[in-house]
């Protein structure tokens, strides 16, 4: 079982799987928007700049859905990583966050456009991983509550 009765009941009542139910997809639409624009930039040159900024929004929405998965995680489970329910999502967010922060590494260091936009797209791919994963635990949450109700 992926939640105690009391664990879902915490779940249930925090305001913080609100916050989650909106950063998640919202983050997503971002990322779906960066990518196309990472991809024109990459096949024309044009829109460094959107594509760049683009990139900045989806890493400071990745940082803030960690933050705030950390304290639903505390608030649900008790501890603010690594809960054995969320193990290795949380072990693969922290390979997504490093992949971004790389980017950014290169942001600022000045490293060459097309190397910053392999960084990201490189991130991008990790990210969905991370997202498949959330995504299947999600329906393995609705599978328990259908079981539980039955």
């Amino acid at each position: 079982m992926l939640y105690s009765e009391e664990q879902r009941q915490r779940r249930d009542r925090t305001v913080w799987t609100v916050v989650q139910g909106i950063l998640a997809p919202l983050q997503f639409a971002v990322f779906l928007l960066s990518v196309a624009l990472v991809l024109r930039y990459l096949a024309t040159g044009d829109g460094y700049g959107l594509a760049t900024a683009s990139i900045l929004l989806k890493t400071a929405l990745l940082y803030t859905i960690m933050v705030t998965g950390a304290i639903w995680e505390k608030v649900v489970f008790g501890q603010y990583l690594f809960a054995p329910a969320f193990f290795w999502e949380d072990v693969i967010s922290f390979g997504v966050i490093a992949l971004h922060t790389a980017y950014l590494w290169a942001l600022f260091a000045g490293a060459p456009a097309g190397l910053q936009m392999a960084i990201a797209l490189v991130a991008y791919a990790a990210y969905v991983v991370n997202a498949l994963q959330f995504v299947l635990k999600l329906r393995a949450a609705r599978l328990q509550g259908q079981w539980v109700a039955a």
